[in-house]
């Protein structure tokens, strides 16, 4: 190569310059000489993933906190195993970077014309890009070096603007081709509202907050997702009146506010959210995305919330389009509003809950328990699963401390998205993961790829021997009398303490709360390797705020 500027060079100079500092990968013979020859020679660290799934939830949940994730793959066969996990990212607005190695021009063009296949293919050179359409911000394939700086600065681009996952697929023959280096830097676009509707969006709301007896802000994803963690918390700090988040944006904000509130979601809130919500006579709902995982059981009520997302303003029958999240809450601050004074949530310590060593593991009881181990420097994170009623209702300290794919809601994702987490947060933080069994049965490897990279999540896997999640959604009153689960939802129960000997871990299974309190005692000292803690839970134990939905 040289002292030849390459378009293999070119890709990682950029992923490097938006702050990728991992790539996920898992070896494929069309990618493998862009990822030994490129990336491993900068300062990009490769993580050897197991799967592509894996490795795409790991990217996921690297992204959340650093921004940009990516991964890198081989065609169809392994790029498909891939299309979970962005579409994931797609729905939640992660962005991600999909690198798809390809078979290189004379291969394809063999195929097309002879029909001589070279492995992987399906269909021809459109088949990994046209399913990836529907998913990514931007798909491009780069089969000409000419344009290769062109393709790739547009789709990196898409993705830090669209806060979406992007797809690049390089021909294994582009890589070491000559190609024009980088002339400017990479910026997102930036958002443009339309200044009639901007405008009427601030007063409508200025004057709603004014006029509101119990007015209450509601915090939503977005406020995440565009960075706009210190102007949200300036508004909220200049109008003095008490907020509120949803599952999907929980802890975006420190919950040690004192103007925090709680966690809206729906009738599996706490009384004094749902009262709260419910007494209000204007909510400003800001980045929130409707979901019926965010509204669970609870009709809301459209004639008293303003919700500002998708780059609208909806409120009652007024619909202002193309207005910027970040133009409207600037505009706010800058409007300088005074609420009508309202008491503010009484924060209280909670008390550790007096447990009987040798008392059997409740769902709730375990909840109650792990409270007291989570503090300042402690990220959390849930999977799709019972976890996300008993998660809700932890107070999680950390800006950005809390983890969840709950609009997809993809069960086992917190597994290997935690590998992710493990590398892109703090040194000094960590890491606990509450899993489902049958979720973490999905993606179990992902305590490979931790234990070879030294990674020290804490996963506890709430082992009840069903789909708890499933069982609940389709029939919860089984969880309340003698009705038989369904058939589909019973599990082949693992003894998943023990793979921890398989992978080169630490592991521990508990029954009684003596033996989770020594086991998370021995776990936290644990720096270079994962833990995993199976917690044994009644089958019919739930959260104490999953119970409403008795039929």
């Amino acid at each position: 190569m040289g002292d030849t500027y390459t378009v293999g060079q070119y890709l990682v100079d950029r992923l490097r310059e938006l702050g990728l500092g991992h790539l996920f990968s898992v070896a494929g013979d069309y990618s493998i000489e862009w990822v030994n020859s490129y990336v491993e020679k900068s300062d990009i660290q490769v993580i050897e993933e197991v799967n592509e799934l894996n490795a795409g939830y790991a990217a996921d949940g690297y992204a959340r906190l650093k921004g940009i994730g990516a991964l890198c793959v081989t065609y169809s066969a392994g790029s498909l195993c891939a299309t979970n996990a962005i579409a994931g990212s797609y729905v939640e607005k992660v962005p991600v970077v999909l690198i798809n190695g390809a078979p290189s021009i004379q291969k394809t063009l063999r195929f097309e014309q002879t029909g001589y296949s070279s492995h992987h293919f399906i269909s021809g050179r459109e088949t990994d890009r046209q399913v990836f359409e529907y998913i990514t911000a931007a798909t491009v394939r780069i089969d000409s070096p000419h344009l290769a700086p062109m393709l790739i600065d547009y789709a990196l681009t898409q993705c830090i603007t669209e806060r979406r996952p992007v797809y690049i697929e390089l021909l294994e023959d582009m890589v070491d081709l000559e190609c024009a280096r980088p002339s400017t830097s990479l910026k997102a676009a930036p958002d443009i509202s339309d200044e009639d509707s901007l405008n009427q969006s601030i007063a409508q709301i200025s004057d709603k907050l004014q006029n509101a007896t119990k007015p209450l802000i509601w915090i939503g994803v977005e406020i995440d997702r565009f960075g706009l963690h210190d102007q949200a918390e300036r508004l909220i700090r200049d109008l003095k009146i008490p907020y509120v988040t949803e599952l999907l944006s929980k802890a975006i904000l420190s919950e040690d506010d004192v103007q925090f509130a709680g966690v809206f979601d729906g009738k599996s809130s706490s009384p004094y959210v749902q009262s709260l919500v419910k007494d209000s006579d204007f909510v400003l709902a800001l980045g929130v995305w409707l979901t019926d995982i965010n509204d669970l059981g609870w009709p809301i009520d459209l004639d008293k919330t303003a919700f500002a997302s998708w780059d609208t303003v909806k409120y009652g029958t007024i619909f202002n389009s193309q207005v910027s999240l970040a133009d409207l809450v600037n505009g706010l601050i800058d409007k300088r509003l005074t609420c009508k004074a309202q008491s503010l949530p009484a924060k209280t310590a909670r008390q550790a809950p007096i447990v009987d060593p040798a008392g059997e593991i409740t769902y709730q009881g375990f909840y109650d328990f792990i409270q007291q181990q989570i503090d300042g420097n402690t990220i959390v994170g849930a999977d799709a699963s019972l976890n996300y009623f008993g998660s809700l209702l932890l107070e999680v300290g950390v800006r950005r401390g809390f983890i969840v794919q709950s609009s997809y809601s993809a069960i086992g994702y917190i597994g290997p998205a935690a590998t992710g987490v493990s590398l892109a947060k703090q040194a000094k933080q960590r890491l606990l993961v509450f899993a489902g069994d049958g979720g973490f049965q999905m993606t179990a490897q992902c305590l490979s790829t931790q234990t070879r990279f030294n990674l020290n999540p804490i996963i506890f896997v709430m082992d009840n021997g069903i789909y708890g999640v499933e069982q609940w959604l389709a029939d919860a009153s089984v969880f309340h009398g003698n009705t038989p689960f369904y058939n589909s939802c019973i599990l082949h129960r693992w003894n998943y303490s023990k793979l921890a000997e398989v992978f080169g871990c630490r592991g521990w299974k508990v029954d009684t709360y003596g033996e989770l309190q020594d086991a998370i005692n021995a776990a936290k000292e644990n720096l270079n390797s994962p833990s995993i803690i199976q917690v044994v839970v009644p089958q019919r134990s739930i959260p104490n705020n999953a119970n409403w939905k008795a039929s």
